[in-house]
């Protein structure tokens, strides 16, 4: 139902005179060209050690200190909005989940968010239903002022249990280990590891394969540590900046695979199980433009590769001794790319996409399929994780931008679906809210699809505010995934839309294409004509749009800002990846060279530089009337310093012509993501839709 209107924050904004960041022109020459860079000097990078606010040069900490202050007196008005919609989170996440059956083939792990707490306890279920807890995150968490973990797991002996967590905000990893036998924790990496999928347990569960980072938080090196205790072991090292490293059993335990990759190539080394301390065999070497992955089905290795041309995927086997070709499994299908592939001793599970939404088959040894199919106009499905390769089913999470995530296994012999757990929410009804899938079409012809999430009660005509999002990037698809803030925010009379931009794949491999490189303008116009589509058949109103992304989404956004600035009543920016000349310029920073193929190298190729310097939204900042715009910064962020941002609105004060505030909200202990914890969580989206609905009540 809609927040009532004594809720709705007044029109107007404080009136506050920004930080004045002085303008220092610095001439930088490249590639016969000349470009002003006036806030150069907000980069600072310590010479050792993490990022605070006590090492900063004065002047630098003086200015971000001013834009803390600033950022805290114009958000405060929005206070008691942002608090409201803070207590409906919470008093809707407050519900609960159905617990999991557990598996008849061993344990079964889980986690809990019990009423009031921010952090998740992780606990395990036998197969005769005994509970075990694990361990309680808010007592890693005490102490520090953040705390986020990642990549959960038990060792297939059932004995240790492993993560990693962040304790200081800049993604270098410690990486524990419980011994669920004794109840003791152990660390095994003391910092500098990788922990997005950057570590794994042997086959026979006596050693932890781990992923160390180089001083530019690059991973490079792969170590073998025992599981009981002892000394790290160099197992590998990559000297190449532009590859990064993952490491992970394949289905069966048969291997330990190291996969290195970019963009446009990869490379897998394989460990045999049984050989767990000998070198790494590469299974294909590397070759620009083709990448593969790797995992094992029946005695056999599955390859998934784009090689000859099958830009959206083929599945192959090899053999798992010599590497050579045995058999094509699935061919490639132009425009219906291979997302995940899941093997079972039963069936080889796989994840694709047709016409930009998830499908399940379920293909047998005899060559037969099974497709499961869903009929929302807008779902996503993922593959539950830690699944036993002899289960019986395959467990399925499925969820809609209306419906809580559902747990669903999926018989391999008739292909049947059973909801086994769903999660229950407070005060929610999926009923109330209509999902569609629409279509804007752009100014190549091109067609964008739309998901949109709308009040059931609100009539198609009537226009209403809207928050519009989106990303673009990498090849990374926006996914119609479940989002508890998005329905608060439509409670409040909102519209939500997700924009399938190019540059994603939700329509394949050259959908990305489309929206990469010198076609990368392709993301912020499919962006605009998503607003302006739904602008037309009068889902919203002039004044009523709010944008916003998040990192390479952030670009997006602020790049579609600087070609239409009176389009949108605000814009949300969330650790914009902004100043991206300067950055794409910078060879020691850690994801340049990974991610040159996808934006192009201003350092070598004068073609490249053009492109980005004609998009790249620090430096095409206008003469022009610019909406409301609230940035956020994480202090010790290494992908996304805090100065772009800073400098990014900076230099929209400078220009703008109107009256509305650029805000840098910074957070000095953060890196690019926020503490995880529910708290956080919220707090952080709380304030968003509370500045989303003042930019609309201003602009009317």
């Amino acid at each position: 139902m809609p927040i009532a209107s004594s809720r709705l924050p007044t029109a107007r904004w404080p009136d506050m005179t920004p930080p004045a960041a002085p303008r220092e022109e610095l001439e930088i020459r490249q590639l016969g060209r000349t470009r002003i860079d006036a806030y150069a000097w907000m980069r600072f990078i310590p010479p050792a050690g993490s990022r605070t606010l006590d090492v900063l040069p004065a002047r630098l900490r003086e200015h971000l200190e001013a834009e803390m202050a600033y950022a805290q007196g114009m958000l405060h008005p929005l206070a008691a909005d942002a608090e409201y919609f803070y207590e409906r989170m919470t008093t809707r996440a407050s519900g609960f989940s159905e617990p999991l059956p557990a598996s008849s083939q061993g344990w079964h792990y889980d986690f809990t968010l019990p009423a009031g707490h921010a952090h998740r306890i992780f606990f395990r279920v036998s197969p005769d239903g005994a509970t075990q807890e694990l361990f309680d995150e808010a007592e890693r968490a005490g102490g520090h002022a953040y705390y986020r973990a990642t990549g959960h797991q038990p060792s297939p002996d059932g004995r240790y249990f492993a993560w990693a967590e962040d304790v200081r905000g800049d993604d270098r990893h410690r990486i524990c280990i419980l011994d669920m036998d004794s109840g003791v924790i152990r660390t095994v990496a003391q910092a500098d590891a990788f922990g997005y999928g950057g570590f794994t347990f042997s086959p026979s569960s006596r050693y932890l394969f781990w992923i160390w980072r180089d001083a530019c938080s690059r991973p490079t090196r792969l170590y073998r540590s025992p599981a009981e205790g002892g000394e790290p072991v160099l197992v590998y090292e990559e000297h190449d900046p532009a590859l990064f490293m993952q490491v992970a059993r394949t289905a069966a335990d048969g291997f330990i695979a190291l996969t290195l990759a970019g963009p446009d190539v990869s490379e897998v080394h394989l460990i045999a199980a049984g050989a767990e301390t000998a070198p790494p065999q590469r299974v294909r070497p590397r070759r620009r433009g083709v990448r593969y992955e790797l995992n094992e089905w029946n005695n056999a290795l599955l390859m998934l590769t784009d090689e000859d041309g099958a830009m959206d995927g083929k599945l192959l086997e090899i053999d798992p001794t010599n590497f050579a070709l045995r058999r094509e499994w699935v061919p490639h299908r132009t425009n219906t790319p291979i997302i995940a592939v899941l093997p079972f001793a039963d069936a080889l599970v796989r994840l694709e996409r047709v016409e930009g939404l998830h499908r399940l088959v379920l293909l047998y040894g005899d060559g037969t399929e099974t497709s499961i199919d869903f009929d929302e106009p807008a779902y996503a499905i993922e593959l539950a994780p830690a699944q036993s390769y002899h289960a019986r089913q395959v467990r399925i999470v499925h969820q809609t931008p209306a419906s809580p995530p559902r747990w669903m296994d999926v018989s391999f012999s008739d292909g049947q679906c059973r909801v086994v757990a769903q999660k229950h929410l407070n005060s929610f009804d999926p009923a109330d809210y209509r999902v569609e899938r629409l279509h804007a079409q752009a100014d190549d012809g091109e067609i964008i699809p739309i998901t949109v999430l709308s009040p059931a009660h609100a009539p198609a005509d009537t226009p209403l505010p809207l928050l519009l999002t989106g990303y673009g990037a990498y090849g990374i698809s926006c996914e119609p995934s479940f989002s508890l803030p998005a329905t608060v925010l439509t409670d409040g009379g909102f519209r939500y839309a997700i924009a399938h931009v190019r540059g994603g794949s939700e329509k394949g491999r050259n959908w990305y294409q489309e929206g990469c490189r010198e076609k990368k303008r392709n993301s912020m116009t499919d962006f605009i004509a998503c607003a302006r589509h739904l602008l037309d058949i009068g889902y919203t109103a002039p004044g009523k749009i709010v944008a916003h992304g998040v990192s390479a989404g952030g670009l997006l956004v602020c790049g579609a800002m600087n070609l239409e600035p009176h389009m949108w009543a605000g814009v949300i920016a969330q650790v914009p990846f902004v100043d991206m000349l300067n950055t794409m310029s910078d060879a020691g920073h850690p994801l340049v060279p990974l991610l040159r193929p996808d934006w192009g190298d201003p350092l070598s190729d004068p073609g490249a530089y053009d492109h980005i310097a004609g998009i790249s939204p620090y430096e095409n900042v206008q003469q022009a009337a610019y909406p409301a715009i609230l940035c956020t910064a994480g202090l010790k962020d290494d992908r996304v310093p805090y100065w772009e941002p800073a400098k990014l609105l900076a230099n929209i004060r400078h220009h703008s012509t109107g009256g509305n505030p650029a805000v840098l909200l910074l957070n000095p202990d953060s890196g690019h993501q926020e503490s995880d914890d529910q708290h956080a969580e919220f707090t952080q989206a709380a304030l968003f839709w509370a500045f989303a609905r003042h930019c609309v009540a201003a602009a009317s």
